[in-house]
């Protein structure tokens, strides 16, 4: 099996999620109009030190978590042309920053989703783990 870097290998529950997502599975919501679903970024459980984080501590950072992955978009996103002349900010597949707080948060089984407006993303990334996560 080939190993990935620490930058490029996605945090396990995102795979399962988004699994999920592509199954077409009854219980994740499909955004209509202008929203995105996102999925909150999850910091990993282990520090670089060596400290095992507690699971409340990693809940909180999930909830005022300001980045994630774009899951799906609504058939409108992006499609006003006054206000995106330069077209979309972002696609599926993309990770994204939004305010800490922004959106509907969802809780699912497996962790917790996000719908946001299109015009709460503030910012394309290429890793969630070029940030610095607060905990």
């Amino acid at each position: 099996m080939k190993e990935q870097s620490s930058t490029s290998s996605p945090p396990k529950y995102k795979l399962a999620l988004e699994e999920k997502y592509q199954r077409q599975d009854e219980n994740l919501p499909k955004p209509t109009g202008w929203r995105l679903l996102v999925l909150p970024y999850r910091m990993k459980d282990k520090t670089k030190g060596g400290v095992v984080l507690a699971e409340s501590t990693l809940e909180r950072q999930q909830v005022a978590s300001q980045c994630g992955l774009v899951l799906a978009m609504g058939p409108q996103c992006y499609q006003d042309k006054e206000r995106y002349p330069q077209g979309p900010w972002c696609k599926k597949g993309d990770w994204v920053m939004f305010a800490r707080y922004a959106g509907s948060r969802i809780k699912i089984e497996g962790g917790e989703i996000r719908m946001l407006n299109d015009d709460e993303v503030l910012a394309t990334i290429k890793s969630p783990e070029d940030l610095l996560h607060e905990y």
